[in-house]
């Protein structure tokens, strides 16, 4: 909205104006603004959510330290959400289809955790939507997003290719053409760009979701792998970087850096009364919608594969988690660790949850910056 007012209409009759065509300042703004969003708002938020006594309810099994938590504010997720899409719709230039997507994504995994966390309130107690259920909405959502992604693959703004670490011109195709070319198997041809979508998707925003259990802990691991993404789109819509760097050129990038921006400023306003211990907590309604921007983000720019990195510990503790149940199952109630996701077996070893959280960040912080070395270590 300010893009279209004061660059395309007032700069050029106020040449000052020309600086809002630059992508790095109007990130550099639209990070300051949703910090701001959070930071004003937050104890409005929070006050207001006690007062209709919106609290989180602990999981009887957890951890016995986190009874002391029950009734804090949760479904502050909302704040998050909004102060990421408020400064994207002024910052961003809004006739760009990539910012829509990622803000589909924002909203629609958001939805899907603000019914999950009301259906908790309902019920009292921290049983939610069925995980068929939860499942279910979040590939319809994918699908659709990949629909798009088709959509504009078939227009020339959108490449099915990936980028792959470590190697040089090397970037495999997710559609399968050899099965496009004939008729009987030409919708199997689609099945592996769909699957493959669903699984970061899907995967990302769960990650985020199962991460989530610690005061401070996902949001700040949040912080970073959005910075992370901040600078990969940057790349992929600059022409120099990109071919100096040798990825692919994605044109439409280039105000994903605003997007991505919107949600560092907008974490670090919500880390400020989610350190420990915690005022408010996200809620589903948050660590769903955060983790699918960042994945659709990173499937935008081509850059799934360094997803792994960059959020190296939401994947390690989604995998303590796929792990934990599949070792029950499967070795007769036998479990690998103490407890799962992996910050609780922390917990339940003896580790503080302040020293769980500084270790996990640092540990992201580091994965991080490797995902970024991998961009000239080809």
């Amino acid at each position: 909205m300010l893009y279209y007012l004061l660059y395309e209409r007032l700069f050029p009759t106020i040449s000052p104006f020309r600086v809002f065509g630059y992508i790095t300042f109007r990130t550099a703004f639209a990070s300051l603004t949703a910090l701001g969003i959070c930071l004003i708002l937050g104890p409005w938020l929070i006050r207001r959510l006690g007062e209709f006594q919106i609290g989180q309810f602990v999981r009887e099994d957890g951890p016995k330290s986190h009874q002391t938590k029950s009734g804090t504010p949760t479904m502050g997720g909302l704040l998050i959400n909004i102060s990421i899409l408020v400064p994207t719709l002024l910052w961003a230039d809004l006739t760009n289809v990539y910012v829509w997507i990622a803000i589909f994504a924002l909203c629609a995994f958001g939805l899907v955790g603000f019914v999950d966390d009301y259906r908790k309130l309902r019920r009292k107690q921290n049983l939610g939507l069925t995980a068929g259920t939860k499942f279910s909405l979040q590939i319809a959502i994918s699908l659709a997003i990949g629909v798009v992604l088709l959509l504009l693959h078939a227009r020339g703004l959108y490449s099915t290719q990936m980028n792959v670490p470590f190697v040089k011109f090397f970037s495999p195709d997710l559609l399968i053409h050899s099965l496009l070319r004939s008729r009987y198997t030409y919708a199997l041809g689609f099945g592996f760009f769909f699957l493959f979508l669903v699984l970061v998707l899907v995967g990302c925003s769960n990650a985020v979701n199962l991460t989530d259990g610690l005061d401070g802990l996902a949001i700040g691991l949040t912080v970073i792998a959005a910075g992370a993404l901040t600078v990969l789109t940057y790349a992929a819509g600059h022409r120099q970087f990109a071919t100096y760097l040798e990825i692919q050129r994605v044109p439409q990038a280039g105000d994903l850096t605003i997007f991505c921006g919107s949600m560092v400023g907008a974490s670090l306003g919500f880390l400020w009364y989610n350190a420990h211990p915690a005022e408010i907590f996200m809620g589903d309604v948050g660590s769903l919608a955060v983790g699918g921007a960042l994945g659709t983000v990173a499937v935008l720019v081509k850059q799934e594969i360094l997803l792994l990195f960059i959020g190296g510990v939401f994947v390690i503790e989604a995998l303590s988690v796929i792990l934990q149940v599949a070792s029950y199952k499967l070795r007769s109630g036998r479990r690998i660790f103490k407890m799962a996701p992996l910050h609780h077996h922390f917990e339940a070893i003896g580790w503080k949850e302040s020293k769980i959280i500084a270790r996990f960040w640092i540990t992201g912080f580091i994965l991080a910056l490797f995902a970024l070395t991998t961009l000239k270590l080809r």
